[in-house]
């Protein structure tokens, strides 16, 4: 029996840095708002744009912690995705209408990506974006690179298998550096007991 293999393209999704250049930076142009807006959602939720657009107000909820939380059932997989919301998300998604409908505004695919492309240009950033890259962002910059364990990320991103969920977490240099400096003190403090 044959087995086929995949080379999974290793992609450049933005750093914080980056990230924080497309936060703060303003456009004029409403179609660039927006997108910067749904863009920058899904970097904080890891919501795919299918499902971004399938959100609905009886999608958000409060859970027992306090915290305001999505649930919704994605789209590709009809895979249960429950995804607590960060400040971040918060703040872009008080900017929509969360009484009826649609919370987004229907947009397509390939007029985001487009729009992304102005916004890497105008931002400065090394690649183009791409609305998928956000699912990445959110994988590696927003979660793991702040201690999230990847079985956390994996639930939130909706995927049954751990092995999807590391095409999308790139272990960086800097994680390990982290990641090593924790242990190191970790050990010294066991040393001194």
């Amino acid at each position: 029996m044959y087995k086929l293999k995949f080379k999974h393209k290793v992609r450049d999704f933005p750093s914080l840095e980056e990230l924080k250049s497309i936060e703060q930076k303003e456009f004029k142009n409403e179609m660039l708002v927006q997108v910067k807006q749904l863009f920058l959602f899904s970097c904080y939720t890891g919501l795919a744009f299918s499902d971004l657009l399938a959100l609905r107000p009886v999608n958000l909820f409060t859970g027992n912690d306090g915290m305001k939380w999505i649930t919704t059932v994605r789209v590709k997989t009809s895979t249960p995705v429950f995804v607590p919301l960060l400040n971040q998300a918060l703040t872009l998604l008080n900017k929509y209408n969360q009484s009826a409908g649609l919370i987004f505004p229907t947009i397509s695919n390939q007029n985001v990506n487009k729009a992304l492309k102005i916004i890497s240009e105008i931002c400065h950033i090394k690649n183009y974006l791409t609305f998928h890259l956000a699912r990445h962002t959110f994988a590696t910059t927003i979660t793991l690179m702040n201690g999230v364990p990847v079985e956390s990320i994996r639930k939130m991103l909706g995927h049954s298998k751990l092995s999807t969920t590391m095409i999308y977490v790139k272990v960086t240099q800097s994680k390990v550096a982290m990641d090593i400096a924790m242990l190191q003190k970790k050990m010294n403090e066991n040393e001194q007991k």
